[in-house]
């Protein structure tokens, strides 16, 4: 990205209440993101008996179509963000896609439930992306990734959550039941987060001073240096093929749990969700903490973590995949559980931290169209599809077989960060 103007220092400040506060609040507002959006999954045994879809029109609601939406709407919100307040664009987005999760409860046909998914998705391109501009502005450098880390709270919080509740109450009463009440949830917490949110000033806690900071950036100018970057090209696919993983298993994994390991409803509610809520919410932690530390002494560290986290976790992986009962598939999914998102932290914060404040939605959203629609948009519809095909092949175990062909994507991933960090080396060594 193009450097900005040099001016005076500013010192490094320890975040105060406030600022903990304004992260607690984000962070509630991406448990009801994550928590809307993995409703499908945790409810798609029920939900495919209901409206009698198969495991490909399953991974295209939840993949494809939703990220159609997602990925593409994020750029023009991300754009509008950075020009306006970005507390009113989050608190609109919070409450489009919280209405629109009631309609997936509403749905009585596939393609109702398809258009809900879609409108999901068009309200959740506005949630993400501005949350990362406020916390960078809100969190100097050396507290920032932790404070990323937190807030990538959201997704094992809301999945866990989502998979005891959706879970309890899809088998104590209607899965339709679990998305009306989330939805209403979301749409009071929308209110009042435009009511208690204060939108800080840009820029306000960059260690050095951008003149530019409130100037509005020009959007084809901020594309063009975003994918001109060739440490942002490589996160985001770094990030997409991770994604490609996360959102493929994780799309299925409730629904390869009952089918193939014989888990019930009740079971998943309690075990699944403590795997995934212990697995992902310690990796989502750890790898922020780590990552404050390391990157003090090099930048590299936001490549190798996530490349040696991937490393350490397929084996894992490939043994839950295997495993013969669903007791031990749990056991060895937790390892993958906490490995599978060091990436996740990384990226956002080598984005945010190699733009400038102006164009810091705009480069968030940019991150996630690229890895959200390789990752969330390909991974689901990718699983659905193979487990189609190799069922039509005359194979009982089909989603099993196909989750085995996620193994590519771990490599390619773990390439794709080692050439991330060959060139933060090589850009170290050019400033030195």
């Amino acid at each position: 990205m193009i450097a900005a103007a040099a001016a005076p220092e500013r010192v490094v400040r320890k975040p105060d209440r406030k600022a903990w506060t304004m992260l607690s609040l984000l962070s509630f507002v991406y448990v009801l993101n994550f928590l809307d959006r993995q409703l499908l999954a945790i409810l798609a045994l029920p939900i495919q008996e209901s409206l009698d879809i198969t495991d490909g029109q399953l991974g295209l609601i939840g993949g494809l179509y939703f990220a159609m939406f997602y990925t593409f709407i994020a750029i023009p919100v991300g754009w509008l963000a950075d020009r306006t307040n970005r507390v009113t664009i989050l608190a609109v987005a919070c409450g489009i896609w919280s209405a629109a999760t009631v309609a997936c409860g509403l749905a009585r046909t596939y393609p109702e439930l398809v258009v809900a998914r879609m409108a999901v998705g068009f309200g959740e391109a506005g949630g993400v992306p501005p949350s990362y501009a406020l916390i960078t502005d809100t969190f100097s450098p050396g507290y920032r990734a932790t404070a990323l880390g937190i807030f990538n709270l959201g997704p094992p919080i809301g999945a866990a959550v989502g998979i005891a509740f959706g879970a309890s109450i899809a088998a104590a009463f209607d899965w339709r039941d679990a998305f009306i009440v989330v939805g209403i949830v979301g749409i009071v917490t929308a209110i009042l987060l435009k009511l208690v949110m204060r939108d800080p000033e840009r820029g306000a806690t960059d260690i050095t001073l951008d003149e530019t900071a409130s100037m509005p950036a020009p959007f084809v100018g901020t594309v063009k240096d975003f994918f001109r970057n060739p440490l942002l090209v490589r996160a985001s696919l770094g990030s997409g093929a991770t994604q490609f993983v996360t959102y493929g298993l994780g799309n299925f994994a409730v629904l390869f749990l009952m089918r193939e390991k014989g888990m019930t409803l009740e079971e998943v509610a309690l075990w699944y969700a403590l795997v995934v809520g212990l697995g992902m919410g310690s990796g989502m932690l750890v790898s922020g903490r780590l990552l404050d530390r390391f990157t003090r002494g090099t930048r590299t560290a936001f490549a190798l973590a996530p490349a040696v986290s991937l490393t350490l976790a397929l084996p894992f992986y490939l043994g839950f995949v295997w495993a013969p009962t669903w007791e031990l598939a749990l056991i060895l999914l937790t390892p993958v559980m906490f490995l599978n998102y060091f990436y996740l932290s990384a990226s956002i914060a080598l984005v945010q931290d190699e733009v400038r404040p102006n164009q810091r939605v705009l480069a968030g959203a940019l991150l996630l169209l690229v890895m959200n629609f390789i990752g969330l948009g390909l991974g689901p519809t990718y699983v659905g599809i193979a487990s189609d095909y190799f069922a039509a092949q005359g194979m009982t175990n089909s989603l099993q077989v196909a989750l085995y062909t996620l193994t590519p994507f771990f490599v390619i991933a773990i390439l794709i960060f080692l050439s991330l960090a060959k060139r933060l080396r090589v850009e170290v060594r050019n400033l030195a």
